[in-house]
Formats: C-alpha cells, sequence, structure tokens
C-alpha cells in the first residue's frame, strides 16, 4: 500500500504548480487522488437521435460529417467554424468557436459522437462547441470532477489514469476474501476502474457499491473503536443519586421525557467507565433541565461541571437559567467568556481552578489551557454540530475520564445521529413541556407581503417583537432578499414607527451581541437578521417569524428559525414568503404548515436534501461521505453496523495479517478527521 502514500508530486505529469492545485481540493496523495471521485458522468452509452433530441437538453449523437463551411470571423478575436453531419435521418450544425484545430479534426465523410446541449429549432438543431468522441471501441461514460481554477477534467483524468496504473500493479485489496464473497462485492481495483471510467451504468453501479460498502463499514468501524477509547476507568462516580431537592424547587414539573433522560443519565453516573451521551430534542423541549439535574448530581459529590456554548449569547442565557436554578441550592456557577477582561478572566479561572465554583458556563474560553479546574466530573457541549471533535476531547481531558453529554436542539434523525454521533449513547427528549405555545405557520407569495407587514405592524404596536430573516447579507447576483436593503427599506416605508435592527455576520461579535440584547430587553421591536439568531436567546415576547425566500432555507433550518418564537405566553407565527411555484417547494412548504414536530421535519428534509446540506454548511466535526448517502444507502448502513460489530468483536486491535488493508483505511479516517477538525 506504499503506492497509495505516495505524495500526488510523484505521479507522472504532476508538478509542484499542479500539486498545488490538488492541495487546494484536499488531494495530497495517489490514494486521495484515486478517491476523488467523479460527481457525474458524460454517458456516451445511449446516443440519441437527431430528431428526437430535446431543446435544451445535453445529450449524445451519433452522426457523419457531410460539409464542413469555410471559418468566419465574426470580429476581432472570434472565429466560427460551422460542420454539417446527419444521421441519416435528420441533419445539425456543429458549431465550434475559436478551435481550428477541433474543426480540422473532424473529416468528411466520418462518423462522430457529439456530446453537448442541443440549441436551434425544430426545422434544425444546433450543437456549439461539443465534446467529440471518435466512435472506435466501445462507447463509454467520461467523468465529471468538481474542479479549482487552473484544473481542468483533461488534467484529472490524465492523473487518473496515470493512478490507476500504478493501482492495477500492486493489485492492492484491503477486504479479506470472505468479505467479497459473503457480501457480492467486486475487488477495489475493479471499483476504482469503474468508478472513474465505466465501461456502462452497470458497471458503475457494481463499482459504486463496494466503495459505499468500503467508506460506510471504516467509518463505523472507527466510531466503535473511538466509542471503546472512551471506555477507560473514570475517577467520577456518583453514589448520592437523590434528585429530590432540585425537583422540589423548580416552579414546574418536569416531563416524562425529561425524566427518563435524566435517569439514563445517573445510570452511566453510577458506572465505571464515562458517559458519552447525546441528550436531542426538538426547540423548547427542556433539554437544559436535564443538564442542571446532572450539574446537580455532580456538586453534591464534590465535582464541577462545565458547560460551554457556541456564542456568548447563548452561554450568558445558560449562565443566567443555570444560576436561577443551582444558586438557591447552594452551588455556586460563573461565566467565562472571550469578551470579559483580563482580570475578569483571571478572577474566575482562579475560582475554578480552586474549586469555589461548582458550575463553569463558556464558550471556546474553557479549553484554553490556562483554563485549570479542580475536580472535573462532567463536560456538557450544548449544539454540538457547531463544534469539532477535538474541542470536545479537549475539554475532557482537563479532568479524570469525565462523563460528556452533548446536547443537540436539531432534531436529526435516528439513523444519521448513528452515523454523526457513533461515538455516543442516543437519548431523546421527545415532549415538550405543558403550556408550550403552538406556532401558525403560514406559506404566502411575495404578492401578500405587504399584508404580512401590516399584520406585524398590529402585533408590535400592541408591545410584541418580531424577527424577519432574510438569505443574504448585501446585494448579489441571487435574486434572493439581503438583510440590510430590505431593512433599510423597512426603516423608511410602512414599519419606520417601529425600531428595527439589522443582525448578519459580517458584523463584528460585541455589535452582534449588542444588537441581541437590545433586541431581548425590548429597545428594539423588530429584527431583520440573517440565519444567526437561529441558535440563539430566548425572547418570549417575540411572536413573529418571517422568512424570506423560504425555497432558499433547507427544512430543518427553517424550523429552527421558528423555534425562536412561540418561547412566552402569547399566541405565534410563522410567514414563509415564497415566490416558487413548484411541485417540490409547495410540498416543502406545505410540511412547515401541517406539523411542528421537529423529527418528521428532519425525516422529510433527508429525504428531500440528503445528509450533505442537512446543517447547511458543513459543521466542524461532521462526516462528509465521498459516495455514501443516507437515503439511498440505508440497507448498506444496516449491513456494514453489523459487520463492524462483529470485525471489533473478534480482532479488537485489527492485528490478523487479513486485516491490515482495513486497519490502514481506519489509521487514515481518522488522520482525516484530525485534519477536519
Amino acid at each position: 500500500m506504499k503506492f497509495l502514500e505516495q505524495p500526488i508530486h510523484s505521479l507522472k505529469g504532476v508538478g509542484v504548480k499542479r500539486a498545488q492545485l490538488y492541495e487546494k481540493l484536499g488531494v495530497l496523495s495517489v490514494y486521495s487522488l484515486l478517491t476523488y471521485y467523479p460527481r457525474d458522468y458524460i454517458d456516451f452509452t445511449h446516443p440519441k437521435q437527431i430528431s428526437d433530441a430535446i431543446i435544451g437538453e445535453s445529450c449524445a449523437i451519433f452522426a457523419r460529417v457531410y460539409k464542413k463551411q469555410p471559418e468566419q470571423r465574426i470580429r476581432k478575436g472570434l472565429v466560427l467554424y460551422k460542420v454539417f453531419v446527419t444521421d441519416g435521418i435528420s441533419d445539425m450544425v456543429i458549431t465550434i468557436y475559436n478551435n481550428k484545430y477541433a474543426y480540422m479534426g473532424l473529416e468528411l465523410d466520418h462518423d462522430y459522437l457529439f456530446y453537448g446541449k442541443i440549441s436551434g429549432n425544430f426545422v434544425r438543431k444546433e450543437m456549439n462547441s461539443p465534446l467529440v468522441l471518435p466512435p472506435e471501441g466501445q462507447l463509454t461514460m467520461q467523468p465529471i470532477y468538481p474542479l479549482t481554477e487552473g484544473l481542468t477534467s483533461k488534467m484529472i483524468i490524465t492523473n487518473q489514469k496515470e493512478a490507476l496504473s500504478y493501482a492495477t500493479k500492486e493489485a492492492w485489496e484491503p477486504f479479506p476474501k470472505w468479505i467479497l464473497e459473503q457480501y457480492h462485492l467486486c475487488g477495489w481495483n475493479y471499483a476504482m476502474q469503474q468508478i472513474h471510467f465505466p465501461k456502462n451504468k452497470f458497471e458503475c453501479a457494481i463499482a459504486r457499491k463496494r466503495l459505499v460498502f468500503e467508506e460506510l463499514l471504516v467509518w463505523q468501524i472507527g466510531m466503535m473503536l473511538l466509542r471503546q477509547n472512551g471506555l477507560e476507568q473514570t475517577a467520577v462516580q456518583i453514589k448520592d443519586t437523590d434528585l429530590s431537592p432540585f425537583l422540589q424547587q423548580l416552579p414546574f414539573t418536569l416531563t416524562d421525557a425529561q425524566l427518563r433522560v435524566i435517569q439514563q443519565c445517573v445510570e452511566d453516573f453510577q458506572k465505571e467507565t464515562p458517559m458519552n451521551r447525546l441528550v436531542q430534542g426538538d426547540v423548547g423541549c427542556g433539554k437544559t433541565m436535564v443538564a442542571a439535574a446532572c450539574c446537580y448530581l455532580m456538586a453534591k459529590s464534590g465535582f464541577q461541571s462545565a458547560m460551554m456554548a457556541p456564542t456568548e449569547i447563548l452561554a450568558t442565557q445558560h449562565y443566567e437559567t443555570l444560576s436561577n436554578l443551582l444558586e438557591p441550592l447552594g452551588i455556586h456557577v460563573c461565566l467565562l467568556t472571550g469578551s470579559m477582561t483580563k482580570k475578569q478572566k483571571d478572577t474566575v479561572k482562579s475560582g475554578i481552578e480552586l474549586g469555589s465554583y461548582q458550575l463553569v458556563v463558556g464558550t471556546h474560553a474553557l479549553v484554553q489551557d490556562s483554563t485549570v479546574f479542580q475536580k472535573l466530573g462532567l463536560v456538557i457541549t450544548d449544539e454540538q454540530h457547531r463544534f469539532g471533535v477535538g474541542q470536545r476531547q479537549k475539554l475532557a481531558s482537563k479532568g479524570d475520564h469525565p462523563h460528556v453529554m452533548v446536547m443537540s436542539a436539531t432534531p436529526i434523525p435516528r439513523t444519521l445521529a448513528l452515523i454523526l454521533y457513533g461515538d455516543l449513547d442516543l437519548s431523546v427528549i421527545d415532549q415538550l413541556p405543558k403550556g408550550r405555545q403552538t406556532i401558525d405557520t403560514f406559506a404566502i407569495p411575495p404578492s401578500k407581503r405587504e399584508r404580512a407587514y401590516g399584520f406585524i405592524h398590529n402585533l408590535l404596536e400592541q408591545g410584541r417583537q418580531a424577527y424577519i430573516v432574510c438569505p443574504m447579507i448585501e446585494d448579489s447576483d441571487r435574486d434572493a432578499a439581503n438583510v440590510v436593503a430590505y431593512g433599510e427599506h423597512l426603516k423608511k416605508t410602512c414599519l419606520k414607527d417601529h425600531t428595527i435592527g439589522i443582525l448578519h455576520g459580517k458584523l463584528a461579535a460585541q455589535e452582534k451581541d449588542d444588537i441581541m440584547n437590545q433586541f431581548k430587553q425590548g429597545k428594539l421591536q423588530l429584527l431583520i437578521s440573517t440565519t444567526v439568531v437561529e441558535v440563539g436567546v430566548d425572547v418570549p415576547n417575540a411572536v413573529v417569524m418571517m422568512i424570506e425566500n423560504a425555497e432558499l432555507f433547507g427544512l430543518s433550518q427553517m424550523h429552527q428559525l421558528r423555534g425562536r418564537v412561540g418561547r412566552g405566553t402569547e399566541k405565534s407565527y410563522c410567514i414563509l414568503v415564497s415566490g416558487l411555484n413548484t411541485p417540490e417547494n409547495r410540498q416543502r412548504l406545505d410540511t412547515m404548515c401541517k406539523t411542528t414536530n421537529g423529527f418528521q421535519i428532519a425525516e422529510q428534509d433527508l429525504k428531500q436534501r440528503g445528509p450533505g446540506d442537512f446543517f447547511g454548511k458543513r459543521q466542524h466535526g461532521m462526516v462528509n461521505f465521498k459516495l455514501a448517502n443516507m437515503v439511498e444507502d440505508m440497507k448498506t448502513l444496516e449491513t456494514t453496523q453489523a459487520l463492524a460489530q462483529q470485525l471489533v468483536r473478534d480482532d479488537p486491535g485489527f492485528y490478523s495479517p487479513e486485516h491490515q488493508g482495513l486497519k490502514w483505511l481506519i489509521e487514515r479516517l481518522f488522520q482525516e478527521k484530525e485534519t477536519a477538525l
């Protein structure tokens, strides 16, 4: 397998400059080039007749050249060549721009395969600057790769062929023979050849089956080994599990779901190995109460807890909530964030190290080397998909194998959760507390926007607050609302009598916090924002969430935004504005209007968009499969999960000679994960 580890510049035809271009794509070695798979293929295997070709669509045409016009100089620097072809029934015009060699290469009375977009009209069809293949040999499928500036598809194809010739000589196979036979998989070399240069769709599907199986198997083995590594003995064992004082002082009764998850955590706290648990639930399900109960038990037993949030606003909110709950019980809570002065930080850190605080709430400041705990027993990360696994582990390293709780308000289908958080046990809070407001959701076309403004105006007059979310920050080429222009427009027109704030990601952190705090304190009535409010503070007085260009947001993202309202006692509303009238978009908006169940919405989102877009932009630590798809490959996921368990059970260290190829892939996976983190 040494040839796979060779740097990309070791390949013939890849110099220093091209290697630098490959580096931008994350391709550093021969192996990473071979696993840089095509995103699509141009299918030459089923050419159409000219009469069947549809204007505006791309296709392959098998035709003979019967006439070539002399070059035409249209204007300075632009030369046009026209070639006339026929399939024996209909004619077509091939137009070539500024490429004399392509024109000269097409010989009269010779047959060729032409691939491109059909234009022209029903009398005569045309194809501009097509890809041209000679008809000799088998018809083929040409790969299309994701590119970066300076790197062409032709270059990648040439380099892939060179890498494949290396691989063929080595005849490497990471799977034991029995796995190939039992699961009816093709060999690694064959799979690589056919995924890059398939003879036809059938051969491509055989290759994909093998490589998806490999990708899912290696990932799941990796997750199981991570879990195994977390089985060290912990110094944090809780014997006093009486929660009565905590529960009795609450002004409300916890739901059965909250109590069930707390009990699961309590059982983990009594074990000799540390807890690694994902607690997920819909917006407003009461995860913070579960965390508070766990922190209470830790403090009673003499241990400290740390809760890390992704933003200072969220950390401050958690600090206020937990202080109100736990300080009356004699548990001291402190806040540690990046914006505090050095003197403030030093004072708080000194208290943490001395054990004066039993609960520390903060941002990334918690993982700094200068933050030292006296006796850390529990690590809690909120909105885990915004942190890397490495950050979670770094915080945990500040204690003697403390218990770890990961909280997420992003509902994730169970199958996807098992993939994203395969190293964690899963707890779901599937009930909302009593009295939680249902949010009425409406989808409207842009023509009804003024009526929506009137509705918002009336609620603001009654002393309520509202959000309007736009997809863009500033004006761009996309026909989409942007917060800056939108906010300025409303300040001058129908909502000019109300205080309006504009919030987006390009603002400085302090400025964002100031605007959000003004909104929280009621100094701003209307907040025009991008999705930075998706994970934000509680503003119980906010009763309307209006989302512009709803077609540009994922269902789960819109559900998260909707969760910003309905947090008080007043009736709340969500208004989705979209001018896209396609069946798919109508179905998406209909789903939002019919249900407020985040898990149902997440399942629908997964079906429609796949896992790659599940959280919008790719987040730290999130798996990014190259081929596998959680919708199409669910059965393979289940099969490989069982096989991974068998392999880890039979050979935990992967010492067997027949497992050395798998071991190499697993080690490589962990290297890539650390790089991504």
